[in-house]
């Protein structure tokens, strides 16, 4: 059994959630927290705002002691951020192409096994993924992505268009890419590491500044919208789409945290320089993830939602269930070999460096 760092007591914590929750500030405290050695004021804010039917009031899982830390085992330690520039190469990319499986208003990350205390969600990938979802049960599992040694789960608040769910078609772009300049110092994501990127209380100011942000919404020749354009062309061709990017700096020690957001960060500038390159405390380099997602509406949006709100509360949730040699694969041949690949690991401009995945999508 391993030992737990002290943490905030129960009561405490339970209030501040509820606090959190609730919209009430948060409760000021001059204890240290051992997990992170920063002022526990700040671990009180854990809640994942707007997820406003209940706290979470149960562990996953995956944490049996239900302090929110899950361990990775093992830790990875003595790395410090790499500085160094390599070989130009634009692209450092593969994609994962996952279509729709199902929806529910469930979030194993959030609320873990609560089924119905979330809002609705959109679910990619695993076609198992809901309220009771764990590494082990989504490891080898079934997916809609293309290549079978992707179980993860991926999700985003469901899209409505008054009372009609509008679910994206085919195979959805979830590219993974070098968030970093030295594109070969990324690592695969360790098995079961599992985020929450954006926030769904975010405001419209928030959501256009936030490092994740790129085009925002988008439709015809419509872009850089925080909130859902009033109206887009009313073409065949034309659809609702988002890009958003995921942190991709990880401290090396916990597959999740609390806030299901503080274990990641998003990459700093190198002083005097324009190079991209992990922070000190986060020094570890992991893919990029980038949701690239289209939604089958245009015409007159002014009632188009999504389930956590306006357009600015969008947000999305990873969990890692990768088969490991077929992640580990794809982000060298791809990532740290400068291509930019498909989900086969193949980049149609460089033939000469082969494809990672055979036609199956599988390993040879």
């Amino acid at each position: 059994m391993r030992s737990s760092p002290r943490r905030l007591p129960a009561l405490l914590l339970g209030t501040a959630l509820v606090a959190t929750v609730l919209g009430v500030g948060t409760i000021a405290s001059a204890t240290t927290d051992a997990h992170t050695g920063r002022d526990a004021t700040a671990a009180t804010s854990v809640a994942h705002l707007g997820h406003t039917m209940a706290v979470s009031t149960q562990a996953s899982g995956d944490d049996p002691d239900g302090d929110g830390y899950i361990p990775a085992v093992p830790q990875v330690t003595g790395v410090t951020p790499s500085t160094a520039t390599p070989p130009t190469r634009y692209f450092h990319e593969f994609q994962a192409n996952c279509s729709v499986t199902h929806t529910a208003p469930d979030d194993p990350i959030v609320y873990p096994g609560q089924p119905g205390k979330s809002h609705d969600h959109t679910f990619m990938g695993n076609t198992s993924t809901n309220a009771n979802s764990t590494t082990a049960s989504l490891t080898g599992g079934a997916t809609t992505c293309k290549a079978p040694a992707d179980a993860s789960g991926y999700w985003m608040p469901s899209l409505y268009n008054g009372d009609r769910k509008i679910l994206p078609v085919g195979p959805q772009t979830i590219y993974y890419k070098a968030g970093v300049t030295d594109y070969t110092s990324v690592r695969p994501f360790p098995k079961g590491l599992r985020f929450v990127v954006g926030n769904p209380m975010q405001s419209a100011d928030e959501f256009r500044h936030h490092r994740g942000f790129v085009e925002g919404w988008e439709c015809g020749d419509s872009y850089f919208n925080v909130d859902f354009p009033a109206s887009c062309p009313s073409r065949a061709d034309v659809q609702l789409n988002i890009r958003f990017q995921a942190p991709s700096c990880w401290d090396g020690k916990y597959l999740d945290t609390p806030d299901h957001k503080s274990h990641m960060a998003y990459p700093v500038v190198k002083p005097g320089t324009n190079d991209n390159m992990c922070p000190a405390d986060h020094p570890v380099a992991l893919p990029m993830i980038e949701f690239k997602m289209a939604f089958p509406v245009n015409g007159d949006m002014s009632q188009v939602r999504l389930a956590s709100g306006r357009g600015y509360s969008f947000h999305y949730d990873f969990f890692n269930a990768w088969e490991d040699r077929t992640l580990k694969a794809l982000v060298d041949h791809c990532i740290v070999g400068g291509l930019q690949c498909d989900a086969r690991g193949y980049d149609q401009t460089h033939p000469e460096a082969g494809a990672t995945l055979n036609s199956d999508y599988r390993l040879p």
